[in-house]
């Protein structure tokens, strides 16, 4: 498994089109969530994946501070791979990414709630009420790194 990180004006065409092809497929397909899944975030993160001859095992993006949140916040995490430690792997390597490349000392998550299990034993601490976006039960969180 080959670990990626760019910003989004480094990514291929072909790699654009596997991750937008894979968040698509997750969070638009899988999970019937009808929203704007390509948007204006995606030209100020770093892309994060996993990938191997099959294409992208593990995903997520490191979205600059003052984009979405005053901090480096994480976002579309997915793992194609179930119950392999990829999701736990991904969100790790964005926590490094957040650290060295952004120089963050916090990361905001806004976590679906059946993922926040995953989350909190990253470090993660929920800091909202839960409330529902796009049809998904959630809340908002954030680590200390």
């Amino acid at each position: 498994m080959q670990l990626t990180v760019k910003r989004f004006e480094e990514l291929s065409a072909a790699e654009l089109y596997e991750i937008y092809r894979v968040r698509v497929a997750v969070f638009v397909v899988e999970q019937h969530c009808t929203y704007q899944e390509v948007d204006e975030a995606d030209r100020h993160c770093w892309h994060v994946f996993l990938h191997d001859e099959n294409g992208i095992a593990a995903y997520c993006r490191v979205i600059d501070p003052g984009i979405t949140f005053p901090e480096a916040s994480i976002g579309r995490v997915l793992a194609t791979h179930r119950w392999q430690g990829l999701g736990t792997r991904i969100v790790r390597e964005g926590l490094k990414v957040a650290q060295e490349r952004m120089h963050a000392d916090t990361v905001h998550i806004e976590a679906q709630t059946y993922a926040r299990k995953l989350y909190e034993h990253l470090g993660f601490t929920q800091v909202s009420d839960e409330f529902l976006e796009d049809g998904m039960a959630g809340s908002s969180d954030r680590c200390n790194i």
